[in-house]
């Protein structure tokens, strides 16, 4: 039996590369540790429910922010992936057969946090004929059977293996909002990101808005890896050539000494310049700050996002 908390057995893939120096954190990348009532809570409902969460998984800095506010990021397909990403700290290896009582999980927990928006995010499922469409597609029913009210955010992984049919399979669904990582900038995807392509992402969620034009998509991006600005703004103008509607920005921290290292850390004001340049851009939301992650204030900002797109079209 394997123990993910042992770093050599959580990340095989990584065991025998040299380690990488973790810089110290600059004074606007730190955060308090999590000690409130609301985040104990949240984390006794995940319990009691047997979810993953990525806010966990991956190691999240705005964990104990999220969780007290009983905001969390649902993880399903289990806790194990199958590709190795080196910026990735959720576990790699063989993934468990997938659990058919999961998507009534997720909704109960849903409906218990009384959540008006929620994320649901996975693993790479690269096993799986579908890549886990279907067990996407019956999570979002589930969470709209037992809360109907809540919005419904999904942050897939690429289908790269699999029939166009899958993705069609998600967007079937409908949720609120698609979401889909390109991560980095295409010529790190050897390094960051290489069991992906960069094109079939763009690609991926440009066909999303061919299926459903009125569904919301959104991408996101870590800076620090070793980047230029120039490759970042390219990017941008990929993302609004498949009418992405929000991008996100945020700092990469690097999990252990055997994951990608920290190029360096990219300050306040240069956010800053991001997000002015995303907005001149075209996009409907932005998100750049050090702290920023897919789901960090993904309610929030989804009542900004569609509050912008019914200004862009007039009707407010």
């Amino acid at each position: 039996m394997r123990d993910l908390k042992i770093p050599g057995e959580r990340h095989p893939e990584k065991a025998h590369r040299a380690d990488n120096a973790q810089p110290k954190k600059p004074s606007w990348i730190r955060v308090k540790a999590p000690v409130s009532e609301g985040y104990k809570q949240t984390r006794e409902i995940l319990k009691t429910n047997k979810l993953v969460t990525v806010c966990e998984e991956a190691g999240c800095p705005n964990v104990g922010e999220c969780w007290s506010h009983g905001h969390a990021t649902m993880m399903i397909m289990g806790e194990i992936c199958t590709r190795g990403c080196s910026f990735c700290n959720v576990a790699t290896g063989r993934p468990d057969a997938l659990d058919v009582f999961e998507p009534g999980r997720v909704a109960h927990a849903v409906e218990t946090l009384g959540l008006n928006h929620v994320v649901i995010t996975s693993v790479d499922r690269d096993d799986l004929e579908d890549g886990g469409a279907e067990h996407f597609a019956q999570t979002i029913r589930a969470v709209r059977h037992r809360s109907p009210e809540t919005t419904i955010e999904i942050l897939t992984p690429d289908f790269l293996k699999c029939a166009p049919e899958a993705l069609e399979k998600v967007v079937e669904a409908r949720p609120d909002v698609f979401n889909h990582n390109l991560e980095t900038v295409p010529g790190l995807y050897p390094s960051v990101r290489p069991g992906a392509r960069y094109f079939h992402s763009l690609r991926l969620l440009q066909r999303v808005k061919e299926l459903d034009s009125a569904m919301f998509t959104k991408s996101g991006i870590m800076v620090g890896l070793g980047e230029t600005g120039e490759q970042v703004r390219q990017v941008m103008d990929d993302m609004r050539s498949a009418d992405i509607d929000f991008l996100t920005i945020g700092q990469y921290l690097q999990p252990t000494p055997k994951h990608h290292a920290v190029e360096r850390f990219v300050t306040p004001e240069e956010f800053k310049d991001y997000e002015k340049a995303a907005y001149g851009k075209g996009f409907l939301m932005v998100s750049a700050t050090p702290l920023t992650r897919s789901s960090y204030h993904a309610g929030d900002d989804f009542a900004r996002l569609r509050e912008n797109r019914l200004k862009k079209l007039g009707r407010i």
